[in-house]
């Protein structure tokens, strides 16, 4: 079976890929390993590339690369697409202080899935999830691979503002608000990292294709943590797998 690689003109100078019509981690591999393919070359045509669940955005300044041109150029990388199909994944320990001062909604999650919170906890931070895209504002990380037996339904009142780190399980998705802001998911806890910095480089702490875990830490390890991140010592541990 043939897999898909269609390309749309958007505008005058956007092209978009699309790898498929399904959400799932092949799919999605093909999106990230040939934005990877692509990034890897710095063609100077290419301005911009924005990977989502199943396509990938290409923004292109056509003065220097026409639209047909860049068609063949990406249709030519297709066909190479394939030899990076080995590549390694980062996968980033995120400690997350689940007690009640910094997930207030932990306790209503047990209830609603007749769990205790400690299960709650274990079942949460025993996985690692894949990072689909990266959207709704600056560092928030789409996540799969969620334990469905901790999907619950999102707050029928959505808080004004709610942490920047906080940690929270909306409908089958779980997820790290990188900033305050408004939201309406269950807050399980806070990560005393910044996902997002924009005095750091890169800005964004990790990027579509990588995985993340969740660690349990006390508060005190939190106030810990939290120092060296504004210190500027703490270094986020990170492993790799083929």
């Amino acid at each position: 079976m043939t897999e898909r690689f269609d390309l749309y003109p958007v505008g005058d100078r956007n092209i978009l890929i699309e790898f498929g019509d399904t959400i799932d981690e092949q799919t999605n591999k093909r999106v990230t390993q040939f934005t990877d393919q692509i990034q890897n070359q710095n063609n100077p045509a290419i301005l911009d590339m924005i990977p989502t669940y199943t396509s990938l955005l290409i923004n292109y300044d056509p003065l220097s690369m026409s639209y047909q041109d860049m068609v063949l150029y990406l249709q030519r990388n297709r066909e190479f697409s394939g030899e990076n199909k080995e590549s390694v994944t980062r996968i980033f320990q995120i400690p997350v202080c689940y007690e009640p001062d910094f997930g207030p909604d932990l306790e209503q999650v047990a209830s609603l899935t007749g769990l205790s919170t400690e299960e709650v906890i274990t079942r949460h931070s025993s996985r690692d999830y894949r990072i689909y895209m990266i959207g709704f504002m600056p560092g928030f990380a789409y996540l799969g691979g969620m334990d469905q037996s901790i999907a619950v339904p999102r707050l029928d009142k959505p808080r004004i503002e709610i942490p920047g780190g906080s940690v929270g399980i909306g409908g089958q998705s779980t997820g790290i608000y990188p900033l305050p802001s408004p939201g309406g998911w269950q807050l399980l806890g806070q990560t005393p990292l910044k996902p997002y910095d924009p005095n750091r480089d890169p800005a964004i702490l990790y990027r579509a294709g990588d995985k993340i875990r969740f660690v349990p830490i006390s508060s005190t390890k939190f106030t810990e943590i939290k120092q060296q991140v504004e210190a500027g010592t703490y270094q986020v541990i990170v492993k790799e797998e083929i």
